[in-house]
């Protein structure tokens, strides 16, 4: 009875939602994080810094924009802030002291700020954006920058590119960009770069002595390889540590005083096979350890914003975050790598950290909202409750798990039921499709499938082959798009209706993005068992995205199964691209693309609407301007609004009961 009282989730609810990220400790153990909430009024977020001291959390900004950087003592901690009046290309530091007063100004970097580790009391390794055509602007005086800032706006209507790829989802062109490190010795006001003009750093571990690195360096064609370098804090050169051109290389980390990584040749199952631990010697990788599982967060979520650390070196240990099978994990390695799982429950974990003999991260359960906790003998402790007030009282429905068989494979899905489900005659449904393919849905909140729920909807989603949480082999589908992983999830849409004889299976709707649009316009050229279906930031068509996404040239070609010559063996391009099936469709698709989308370019979804509208299919698309791939999950606020009205208005009108 107490259930039929509770209110819906409602669309508008997320300009409630809070959004904490970028998790991290002072040395002595307090915590630091980043909350961002909605502005609907300015369609934008507003960013403040959060401290919990050990008893309670609480405020520490009211800025537009503001974001923990680092700790650089037990009180003190730098804060990135953007003001209206801040000089174009740099970014603005102040210190803020737990121990009293305001933040106050602590110094402004010629470069837009990307990372920052310290090395000693005011000296710090900088990571940066830099144009690789003038690598030293950084020294520049104020009066050249203002006329570089002047010649740029004269040329604004001008963009010349000569490498690929020359544009990135969520930053635009990107043509000549890279990001460098430097020494920043503010007690000798000096800054100096220490990587090379074309050189694109990329993970760093320092000990404050050393500064180790990955970088791959390119002109004219990204490579996907990485070398190790080491940069000397005291001598000020930099060396190479591994200089071979043949594994992608990330996630250093220093453990009882050596250097390790996850390395990967890319070669067994493609470009993203998960990396071994390798410890990093002299122009050799020592093997570890395969995890075989993705050392980071990769669930699929529509209310986190942000992200921040996956992992954290304490010396002798080494903690990280895990994804397993249909949850993400808290995981530790000792010196040896005997690994111990410290947290493993259902949900998902942003980010986390560790220091002090404490481990904090923050997670989202089916029923709550991103919070942080911390670990306590062993248990998840709340330390903030920035969400509660928004879900009291409301109607959350708990996903039901469902294990179903497919191609001879076992897969889990869950069911989300409206509250008067036992009530009613019949209900329609939803199957929703993750992006990826390698990401996984875990039993975490959604607040599109929890508005579809209180609409009476029944919505369904599982975790089909080619996802993530399981080993490589698992996630590998390179040249089977559309095949193993549709008749999984037709497979599992079958188990859904029988194990929920009141799911209408004339009401069915369908919908995904990213990967799960592709799935979507592959799902009406094979089958018309939808009544409706809403494709977002899809793919339609693997020739040409190839040739216009950021990361075309490397991820299509291996998921497709390229093995040698994308020209040569183009057909299979075509073979896998639901274009080539468009004459088969007979449901009525909506499309929600973004024009500044530069991993699924709107033309994928144009390509796919006017496929459908010239033989004369009900379709309707809409475009969002000024946003990208992240539309659904970081998009503004009033445009996230406006996007799950659109989907849940055209699930609807196709599923109103005659």
């Amino acid at each position: 009875m107490a259930d039929r009282k509770r209110k819906p989730m409602e669309i508008n609810d997320l300009l409630q939602f809070r959004y904490p990220s970028g998790l991290m400790y002072s040395p002595d153990g307090k915590l630091a994080f980043t909350v961002a909430e909605a502005d609907a009024e300015k369609n934008t977020y507003r960013r403040n810094v959060w401290i919990h001291d050990g008893n309670e959390a609480k405020q520490v900004t009211w800025t537009v924009d503001a974001a923990a950087l680092l700790w650089i003592s037990d009180h003190e901690l730098l804060i990135r802030r953007k003001g209206e009046k801040d000089m174009p290309s740099t970014t603005a530091v102040f210190l803020y002291d737990t121990e009293g007063g305001e933040a106050r100004p602590y110094t402004v970097l010629p470069f837009p700020l990307n990372g920052l580790w310290k090395l000693a009391d005011g000296r710090y390794i900088a990571a940066g954006t830099i144009d690789a055509n003038d690598p030293d602007a950084y020294l520049d005086s104020d009066e050249i920058r203002r006329d570089k800032l002047k010649k740029k706006e004269a040329d604004k209507d001008y963009t010349v590119v000569d490498e690929v790829p020359y544009w990135f989802n969520g930053k635009g062109f990107t043509n000549k960009t890279r990001t460098a490190l430097f020494d920043v010795d503010l007690n000798r006001g000096r800054i100096k770069r220490i990587t090379g003009p074309f050189d694109q750093a990329g993970s760093v571990a320092a000990d404050g002595k050393r500064v180790y690195f990955t970088v791959s360096t390119w002109e004219r064609k990204q490579v996907r390889t990485s070398q190790v370098k080491v940069y000397s804090v005291d001598t000020h050169r930099v060396s190479t540590v591994y200089g071979k051109d043949d594994c992608r290389i990330n996630n250093l980390f220093i453990l009882n005083g050596r250097l390790y990584a996850q390395a990967s040749d890319m070669k067994e199952y493609g470009v993203t096979e998960t990396g071994n631990i390798v410890e990093v010697q002299k122009n050799r990788l020592r093997y570890v350890t395969d995890p075989e599982r993705q050392l980071s967060d990769s669930a699929a979520s529509d209310t986190t914003l942000g992200s921040g650390k996956q992992s954290a070196s304490l010396g002798d240990r080494w903690i990280t975050l895990a994804t397993d099978t249909d949850h993400v994990a808290v995981w530790q390695y000792d010196r040896d790598f005997r690994k111990t799982v410290l947290y493993d429950e259902p949900g998902l974990i942003l980010c986390m950290d560790a220091a002090a003999g404490k481990t904090a991260f923050i997670r989202q359960s089916s029923t709550q909202l991103c919070e942080v906790y911390e670990l306590r003998d062993g248990k998840a402790v709340q330390l903030t409750h920035i969400n509660d007030a928004v879900l009291e009282g409301r109607y959350i429905a708990r996903p039901v798990p469902l294990d179903y068989e497919s191609e001879g494979v076992q897969l889990r899905g869950w069911v989300l039921l409206p509250q008067d489900y036992d009530r009613r005659k019949s209900v329609p449904g939803v199957l929703d499709v993750h992006g990826g393919p390698r990401a996984v849905y875990t039993e975490s909140y959604f607040h599109e499938m929890q508005v579809w729920v209180s609409r009476g909807y029944a919505v369904f989603f599982t975790n089909i082959r080619g996802s993530d949480g399981r080993d490589d082999a698992f996630a590998d589908i390179r040249g089977q798009y559309g095949s193993v992983d549709f008749r999984n999830l037709m497979d599992f849409t079958d188990a859904v209706l029988a194990a929920y004889p009141k799911i209408d299976p004339a009401r069915l709707c369908e919908t995904g993005g990213s990967y799960g649009g592709f799935m979507t316009n592959w799902i009406v050229g094979h089958t018309d068992r939808f009544c409706a279906c809403a494709s977002q930031r899809s793919i339609a068509n693997w020739i040409s995205k190839l040739f216009i996404s950021d990361n075309g040239l490397w991820f299509n070609a291996d998921q497709q199964g390229i093995v040698n010559d994308i020209f040569e063996e183009a057909d299979k391009l075509w073979d896998h691209s639901p274009l080539k099936y468009a004459e088969n469709a007979k449901t009525p698709v909506l499309f929600i693309h973004s024009d500044e989308d530069y991993r699924c370019p709107l033309p994928e979804g144009m390509q796919m609407m006017q496929a459908l509208a010239v033989q004369n299919i009900e379709t309707r698309m809409v475009i969002f301007h000024g946003e990208n791939h992240e539309l659904s999950r970081g998009g503004k606020p009033v445009h996230r609004i406006r996007r799950l009205q659109e989907i849940t208005d055209w699930f609807d009108k196709h599923t109103k009961e005659n």
